[in-house]
């Protein structure tokens, strides 16, 4: 461990954000840096807690305890070392998830748990700025082709393995640029899209092959990959939005948040000018009263790229009761539970008197004489527990000139190539496929979102890692790579 009394010296501190006047008039990250000898504090608070939970809670299973130890001894080589035996992308995973580790932390029981995410990302900008985050190229190719199917984070993980395990790996993306939704789904104050770049670099001089602007099962068909490739990992997301079918949704003015959000995300990144979704017409909320439809982490996407925009008004509605700000007993510890959060976007619209409204349901839209939306109709429910019930008399009307649908996704769109490769389905529309993670088609195998349903970063990474070394063991009959599942963990988040 590292600081037997560490946990009982410090208190839980993370970096501050940067003030919400100045970081809502540009799309840099919005944390201020974080000193050494803070870093060093929140390492010390990991305490020797005998079995540590994080791991439990953590998808990747990533040997927390060691490298907070190797941090607080100011051993960041080998921190990087330990890190990266687990987890190919600590740079994403640190800035963008939801951190069931910390849920889990054994401190968090009484007290605030360790800033877990916090010491991971420190660690990878750290490793990173002394150049100690080299190419690792194969020493011995397989001659095996691999295609993998969308870049995001489980295709880009899955990529990785796969390359270093000596195969050749095509990564598809239909997009102009790698990331998936990484790269235009996420916006830059939330995670600047050069820590993606420098990782494609390492990538692509390991061996990887990244190929863009190419839809798979248009202009590459399933049988040219069936034909030309050993295997094929499945790795598109669950990008079919769920929509909201009620009056008016047709509206000049509704959007699905993926619709909003990538757009805008290209206009102020260094995108490609060229290419799928480049003539994506930016659809800009200055001046305008916005309104945001849904509770969750797009939806707080949408009211950070909104307010910086130049929005008149910024409302977020959420069907759900205002969850509680502490553990309720019904959630109890190792569980990751359902709290309220004050995320940098919540702050900015909190600071500009913008409002986020619990426990209401969208009756329909209104518009004007033009078909644009002008107002949207709610009307407040009860629930869950009744089935969101309407409550009579509760009826308003409130300004919405641009609307964002931020409900979540229902999982992989069914097109061209998962028709025509003839892949099954589980019960809930996802790519079903066995605990090898192939599909009922030999050889095609899927990871992430398309096969799990919409879930976190770190359960994409943990399954193109998963999925990485059961393609390996089908091509060569044995493998070297990690298989990091812990199916314990399933249960935590």
């Amino acid at each position: 461990m590292a600081d037997p009394k560490g946990f009982l010296t410090h208190g839980r501190e993370l970096p501050a954000r940067r003030p919400v006047d100045v970081r809502i008039q540009d799309w840099k990250e919005v944390y201020a840096g974080f000193p050494p000898a803070k870093l060093n504090q929140q390492a010390a608070r990991c305490m020797d807690c005998g079995i540590p939970f994080c791991h439990n809670g953590c998808p990747l299973g990533n040997l927390i305890p060691e490298w907070n130890d190797l941090v607080y001894r100011e051993d960041f080589q080998e921190a990087i070392e330990r890190l990266h035996a687990t987890n190919n992308f600590p740079e994403f995973t640190g800035r963008l998830c939801p951190a069931p580790c910390e849920a889990a932390c054994v401190l968090g029981i009484n007290s605030d748990p360790v800033a877990i995410k916090r010491v991971e990302v420190e660690i990878i900008d750290r490793a990173f700025a002394e150049g100690w985050v080299r190419p690792q190229p194969p020493a011995v190719k397989t001659g095996k082709r691999v295609a993998v199917v969308g870049s995001g984070p489980a295709g880009l993980a899955a990529a990785q393995q796969l390359t270093r395990a000596g195969h050749d790996v095509v990564v598809f993306e239909r997009a102009d640029a790698v990331g998936g939704l990484l790269r235009y789904g996420i916006p830059e104050f939330k995670m600047e899209k050069r820590h993606i770049d420098r990782r494609l670099e390492q990538m692509r001089a390991e061996g990887t092959e990244f190929r863009t602007s190419v839809n798979v099962g248009v202009d590459v068909t399933a049988a040219q990959l069936r034909a030309e490739y050993d295997a094929v990992v499945l790795a598109g997301g669950a990008t079919q939005w769920r929509d909201l079918p009620v009056e008016g949704r047709s509206l000049k003015g509704v959007y699905q948040a993926m619709e909003y959000l990538p757009p805008a995300n290209r206009a102020v990144s260094d995108a490609p000018e060229s290419g799928a979704g480049a003539n994506s017409p930016v659809i800009n909320a200055r001046g305008k009263h916005v309104v945001v439809i849904g509770g969750g982490d797009t939806g707080a996407d949408c009211i950070g790229t909104a307010i910086r925009q130049g929005a008149a008004s910024v409302t977020q509605l959420e069907i759900m009761p205002k969850p509680p700000g502490a553990r309720p007993g019904s959630q109890p510890w190792p569980t990751f539970p359902t709290l309220f959060k004050m995320e940098s976007a919540h702050e900015e619209l909190a600071d500009g008197g913008g409002d986020r409204v619990y426990a209401v349901s969208t009756l329909g839209f209104a518009g004007d004489a033009d078909g644009n939306v002008r107002a949207l109709r709610l009307v407040e429910v009860e629930g869950p527990q009744s089935g969101f019930k309407p409550i009579p008399g509760t009826e308003r009307e409130i300004p919405a000139e641009l609307v964002t649908l931020s409900m979540g996704f229902v999982g992989p769109e069914k097109g061209a190539l998962l028709e025509d490769l003839g892949v099954d389905y589980d019960k809930r529309g996802n790519v079903a496929r066995d605990a090898s993670y192939m599909t009922n088609v030999p050889g095609v195998f899927s990871a992430g979102d398309i096969g799990r349903g919409q879930s976190l970063i770190v359960w994409a990474i943990a399954e193109g890692r998963a999925a990485a070394s059961r393609v390996d063991a089908f091509l060569t009959g044995e493998t070297a790579l990690p298989y990091p599942i812990l199916p314990t963990a399933r249960a935590l988040v």
